[in-house]
């Protein structure tokens, strides 16, 4: 009988003996990858030299540090909230002649989504080779139905990284790129997902803000190269032929732009890097608009240090309307020090404010997926469209102008009387940074 219990003890324990071991093992690697992330958040980068928005030698080394081209005679028109941008995408795809190339974080549902799905299905009948990558975690939502009927006609549709027990630790990282492009030719790209979110004019709470770009030119084929690269992950073909990479002639009046993608890697992405020079970069001012603004302590430095030298720093952010609370708590966290030194904060107030752009010395911008936050600095496959253009700047500035309107302003005193129930929020949800 006593040997019997001995076994049964030792039957009980080996059940759960793995179960905690791998329970063990994941915190392990969980809280060393805490460590690692908060060991490289805490210093930021020293620029030696002297460096100018406005100096071909500032795009020199932006094109050096990224790897991404800069092109010359592009043409770039300014698309605000989803008035303006879906009659402009639908436009792009029945326009298409030869290839559509369809890259979203969020598909979700509404009358938009059919319409999409509808008008990529009717190029593909029409004999337009079509290709669609969804997300696997943003497209959650997207209905079969639109699926079988965009398949159905010959569209080439595939999830990004769906999730796959052998894969668990590639699961946090997405694509969240917004990208398309036809022909080759004509490119969009932006913060912008296919939802009824973002359709109409940010005119309730029901209705979002958000900036997106269309362009054409040589600039288009970093676009292109962005989609490409999550194509080939997805479903292991190399797209190529005129049909996708036509020759692209320079214009005479477009100004330098490139296009920056960065991908979840060891050390720095591309967008961090290029958005830590931008900002280094400063004499003048900084306009920045972020959806998810949780900056390490590294950028929160940057911004403070381009405010105490004399350029005026201001952020957009979402107010209450946030559609990610925790974020907005956590982002909150860094208030007290960039006020501190002079950075101007504000929070949008009609609703959710999801655009992502910055404008540095009234010529040099960018417009993209990339929020102000770790997961795009990190985790996410990310798109950003660089201008160096005072006419483009202009525009970008003129909005943001419009979008201050409609904020608050962070006061200092007063936010400096915040309630300790508040700060305590703030703190806890700030050492989850690294997921937000």
């Amino acid at each position: 009988m006593v040997h019997v219990g001995r076994r049964r003890r030792r039957r009980r324990i080996a059940r759960y003996a793995w179960p905690a071991a791998l329970g063990a093992a994941g915190m392990a690697w969980y809280g060393a990858d805490s460590l690692r992330h908060r060991r490289e958040s805490g210093h930021g980068y020293e620029v030696r030299g002297e460096l100018d928005v406005r100096d071909e030698s500032f795009l020199r080394t932006a094109e050096a540090l990224t790897g991404a081209p800069v092109s010359w005679g592009n043409d770039v028109e300014l698309l605000i909230n989803g008035d303006q941008i879906f009659p402009c995408y639908l436009e792009t795809i029945r326009a298409a002649e030869h290839s559509i190339c369809l890259l979203t974080y969020v598909y979700w549902r509404g009358d938009i989504a059919h319409e999409v799905a509808n008008a990529v299905r009717d190029r593909a009948l029409a004999g337009v080779e079509c290709n669609v990558i969804f997300d696997a975690v943003g497209g959650m939502k997207l209905e079969d139905e639109l699926i079988e009927l965009m398949t159905d006609a010959g569209v080439k549709v595939t999830r990004f990284r769906p999730f796959k027990a052998y894969a668990l630790k590639r699961a946090e990282n997405r694509t969240h790129r917004k990208i398309l492009v036809a022909d080759g030719r004509v490119g969009l790209t932006g913060g912008v997902g296919i939802a009824e979110e973002w359709t109409g004019n940010a005119e309730d709470a029901d209705h979002w803000r958000d900036t997106h770009v269309r362009v054409e030119g040589p600039v288009v084929r970093g676009l292109f190269g962005a989609f490409a690269e999550n194509w080939l992950e997805a479903t292991g073909e190399v797209l190529a032929g005129p049909g996708y990479l036509p020759k692209l002639d320079e214009g005479h009046d477009g100004g330098p732009m490139m296009v920056v993608r960065s991908s979840a890697g060891v050390g720095d992405s591309n967008v961090e890097a290029l958005y830590y020079l931008a900002i280094a970069a400063a004499r003048e001012s900084i306009d920045l608009t972020a959806a998810y603004f949780v900056p390490r302590p590294a950028f929160t430095e940057a911004l403070q240090d381009a405010a105490e030298r004399g350029a005026r720093v201001r952020v957009l952010v979402p107010g209450a309307n946030i559609d990610k609370p925790p974020v907005w708590i956590a982002g909150r966290a860094s208030y007290d020090a960039l006020v501190g030194s002079g950075v101007e904060i504000y929070e949008y107030q009609p609703t959710m404010l999801h655009a992502k752009t910055m404008t540095v010395d009234r010529h040099w911008s960018a417009v993209g997926s990339a929020n102000f936050d770790n997961r795009s600095f990190q985790l996410n496959d990310e798109a950003t469209l660089c201008v160096s253009s005072d006419k483009f700047a202009a525009l970008l500035t003129d909005q943001f102008e419009r979008d201050l309107e409609v904020s608050e302003r962070i006061d200092p005193d007063r936010w400096q009387g915040r309630g300790p129930l508040q700060r305590a929020g703030e703190s806890v949800l700030k050492l989850a940074r690294r997921e937000l």
